[in-house]
């Protein structure tokens, strides 16, 4: 009994001094909240809303449960004892009307900013009331994850790394994000949300830095055994200390990021350093996302448009044969051999997907989000009247 007082005496001596600690949390960094990027402080401040507004109810009912418990405690006789009472309208109104109506609050936050901050969406803004000039090209950035590291291809700039992402203030980021074997989730807490990256998918990002500085990114979904070292740097530079970071990497001593070095590249390995690519093989991400890099694979659109045609007929009983997307088995080994054996063969090739593919390639209006980004009911385009060639204006005999 003594040893179990003195422990509990020991705990509450420890009390003062842990209380006296809280003021130096406030040296640590919430990225979430403070983070570099006008797309994640928008996110930042919806996190911060939809808290206050769900601690409207939360606070008063934790406040009148300890007024109750106080209230009608069993020595206050002034307290009123109604054993019978079990309605009141007025109390019922107020009960259901609250949380309703933070509801309705929640609802409709909810609603548009799911519109507003759309990861498909092309960015209206680089900052609040800074919005994004026309002449101004996004930054494009084609995102790979590999087993268990990151690949960025740069298309404009013409160079790749590994586990080390750049980008220049200010400009918008149009990120294109895939996977090479299992679905994983590209994460940089200081630029925008998290956003699934899938293997013969493609999603789409969009952000922006405004101010410089190194921060991290991750991968927030679970990949495997080299899940925790998934982590790489991203860089916030200015235009110059851009362009140079850029020039550094043409002069990278891996080469060029072709098929074959990318066959080698997505073997699985583990905490791996920064790396750098001089040059690119055009349409490699492209190629990535059909899963046709292998030599002498099928693409995933090619086959499709076979599909939609109605299929290969005959002429394709015996070019389809077993399939196998196993990355140890037959994926990175350099046994080319085996390849032609496991998957469907290609019959024929046809141009691979355009940079600007994809829904979100027209410009962003800048005008108000007026709902699910179509056009308001008074502003819906005039109908006029198609234009007829002189050639069929004529009456027919």
């Amino acid at each position: 009994m003594l040893s179990q007082l003195s422990k509990t005496h020991a705990r509450l001596r420890l009390l003062p001094l842990v209380a006296a600690s809280l003021p130096l949390l406030s040296g640590c960094g919430l990225v979430v909240l403070e983070p570099a990027g006008d797309v994640a402080q928008q996110q930042g401040d919806l996190i911060v809303l939809s808290t206050m507004l769900m601690l409207l109810v939360i606070v008063p009912v934790m406040l009148l449960t300890i007024y109750f418990a106080w209230r009608y405690r069993q020595k206050n006789k002034q307290a009123t004892y109604k054993p019978d009472w079990d309605h009141s309208t007025q109390l019922e109104l107020v009960i259901w009307a609250a949380p309703l109506l933070i509801i309705i609050c929640l609802g409709a936050v909810t609603w548009v900013s799911t519109h507003l901050l759309d990861p498909y969406r092309p960015l209206a803004r680089t900052a609040p009331g800074q919005p994004v000039a026309e002449d101004v090209k996004p930054l494009e950035v084609n995102v790979v994850a590999l087993d268990w590291k990151w690949l960025f291809i740069y298309p404009e700039q013409g160079v790749a790394t590994v586990n080390e992402f750049a980008a220049p203030v200010d400009r918008p980021i149009r990120f294109r994000i895939s996977a090479s074997s299992v679905m994983n989730s590209f994460y940089i807490p200081a630029l925008a949300g998290q956003v699934y990256a899938m293997p013969g998918m493609e999603t789409k990002l969009h952000g922006v830095f405004n101010k410089t500085g190194e921060f991290e990114g991750f991968s927030a979904n679970y990949s495997g055994a080299g899940f925790s070292n998934m982590r790489f740097a991203a860089k916030s530079l200015s235009a110059a200390d851009f362009d140079q970071w850029v020039a550094k990497v043409k002069g990278g001593q891996e080469g060029t990021l072709d098929r074959m070095a990318y066959l080698k590249l997505e073997t699985p390995s583990e905490k791996e350093p920064a790396r750098h690519f001089a040059s690119v093989e055009p349409n490699i991400f492209d190629a990535i996302v059909n899963m046709c890099v292998e030599p002498g694979k099928m693409c995933a659109h090619d086959m499709m448009s076979i599909d939609a045609k109605g299929g290969a007929g005959i002429a394709g009983i015996q070019n389809v044969r077993e399939v196998t997307y196993d990355k140890l088995a037959a994926r990175g080994t350099g046994d080319f051999a085996r390849w032609s054996v496991r998957y469907v063969a290609a019959l024929c090739s046809s141009p691979l997907m355009s940079t600007n593919a994809g829904p979100d390639a027209t410009p962003v209006n800048p005008a108000p989000l007026s709902g699910a980004g179509l056009p308001r009911p008074d502003a819906a385009p005039q109908k006029t009247a198609l234009a007829v060639p002189a050639a069929v204006t004529g009456t027919i005999s």
